[in-house]
């Protein structure tokens, strides 16, 4: 078969079962499979695809057809420009978390080497990015999920990024105290060399998190793939979506230091009830950052 018969009929497929986008899909489904690029598509359409080759489209297509998606059949997404190895143990980055590091690359500018803890790291996109742009930066990465963690360590090797992050495993800001690996740092101020009593982050320039926002009463309002494939604990947060965000800017208060920050993706009708949570005694410079779109996506507060 021609490669764009297997092209057209992919698209028949995808778009019979309602699938977004399908000539997209189809395409990056095609290349994932023939391993080239887009342009190779469209410069050899009479390009016959080998017995092998079409077997396995058919079966990327059928596994789409599903709502499974891309990301989760070809193993892969782009964040920040970083190709990341993603699973359906972990969240699929997405581009509006990009307002999320952007927001702590500007706030971390006059600080030479920030300490930063990355919440609910699940891929480690966020913290991986983060690693990347401020060589000097100590940081953390806290998912409650070991097979999120595993993934996120896979990127952190791909990357040459493991010296420089450390993924642990934790409940929102509480480290799981068994973990022989947690360095000692995470528990000693940067002005005192005296270790503090427990495993508790203290002194932290930032907390940043995406967590998950949304309600168990908003499930019919996500993406048929995200109900059907995403971790829900990535995703979900109790009935109006803040059994993290609560408990993390009560925990932040602590971790982060006299100056430091919280910054935080939220959920679109988020904004006004997050910034209720934010006590006027213990954060100031409030400030939320709308999306490409005009949607409140970040929200960030210093300490007082």
């Amino acid at each position: 078969m021609e490669l764009r018969q297997a092209l057209a009929l992919a698209v028949e497929h995808l778009e019979a079962a309602d699938v977004g986008s399908p000539r997209l899909n189809a395409e990056t489904l095609l290349i994932f499979v023939l391993g080239c690029n887009r342009a190779y598509l469209y410069a050899h359409p009479e390009r016959e695809l080998t017995a092998d080759e079409q077997a396995r489209y058919e079966e990327v297509i059928a596994l789409r057809a599903t709502d499974m998606p891309s990301q989760y059949i070809t193993e892969h997404q782009e964040f920040w420009g970083l190709d990341l190895v993603v699973s359906p143990a972990v969240l699929i980055p997405r581009p509006e978390t990009e307002h999320l590091v952007e927001t702590v690359l500007e706030l971390a500018r006059e600080i030479p080497q920030p300490r930063i803890v990355d919440v609910g790291t699940g891929s480690g996109c966020v913290a991986l990015a983060l690693a990347y742009e401020l060589r000097g930066a100590e940081i953390y990465g806290l998912d409650l999920s070991v097979e999120a963690l595993e993934i996120a360590r896979v990127n952190a090797a791909r990357l040459q990024l493991d010296s420089r992050v450390q993924f642990l495993q934790g409940n929102i800001l509480e480290p799981i105290t068994d973990q022989s690996f947690i360095a000692t740092a995470i528990a000693e101020p940067r002005s005192r060399g005296t270790p503090m009593a427990g495993r508790q982050f203290r002194d932290l320039d930032f907390v940043v998190s995406n967590p998950p926002y949304v309600g168990l009463n908003e499930g019919d309002k996500v993406q048929r793939s995200v109900f059907k494939f995403e971790p829900r604990m990535a995703v979900f947060a109790g009935e109006n979506g803040l059994d993290v965000i609560r408990p993390l800017i009560v925990q932040a208060q602590q971790a982060v230091r006299v100056g430091g920050w919280l910054a935080l993706e939220i959920g679109f009708t988020m904004r006004d009830t997050v910034l209720d949570l934010l006590s006027p005694t213990t954060w100031e410079q409030i400030r939320v950052v709308p999306d490409l779109q005009g949607i409140p996506r970040v929200v960030a507060a210093r300490r007082i």
